[in-house]
């Protein structure tokens, strides 16, 4: 996983134009396989469901410390934040620049016994956040480690973001 320097995209305001720099697309927003909804708008904030690291090629699935090395968990958590922008997209009605903020990222990862590198797991999508949104990307967060994660999932993270109805 290549990081793009932060010099080359800080002029950048435009979370769109920050993917096309960072040769990123978007998957199809994942819909629930149970009995939730994607999203809850609250006023200004939108609670986004927790996203698994799950892409086209079925995802990233194990035991962190075990089935799984920190990179392959890293770009694990980065799914699972390309699979939020997502959301976050639909969420503002196609357009990204109405997140006006990423409030709080909760990670979670399927963590062997011995395994307690968590938060360096969560940054895989804590670093996606800023690299997207800038300085807007930067958020609270919790990073936990679980016994197990729906499907097996390696990791799950959910957010919530600041995005008003209407035009940024």
């Amino acid at each position: 996983m290549r990081r793009v320097d932060a010099l080359t995209i800080t002029g950048m305001n435009d979370p769109q134009a920050r993917l096309l720099a960072l040769n990123v697309e978007l998957p199809t927003p994942v819909a629930p396989v149970a009995n939730y909804v994607p999203f809850v708008r609250c006023g200004d904030l939108v609670h986004i469901s927790g996203q698994i690291s799950l892409d086209a090629q079925g995802g990233i699935r194990g035991i962190v410390g075990e089935d799984v090395d920190l990179a392959a968990a890293q770009a694990a958590a980065r799914l699972c934040g390309l699979n939020l922008i997502a959301q976050m997209k639909a969420a503002c009605g196609g357009d990204l620049s109405r997140v006006r903020r990423v409030v709080k990222l909760g990670g979670f990862v399927q963590a062997g016994p011995n395994f307690f590198d968590i938060p360096k797991v969560i940054n895989g999508a804590s670093d996606l956040m800023v690299d997207v949104f800038g300085d807007a990307g930067r958020h609270a967060r919790s990073a936990v480690g679980v016994y197990r994660l729906p499907l097996n999932f390696a990791v799950e993270v959910d957010a919530v973001i600041d995005a008003p109805e209407g035009s940024p």
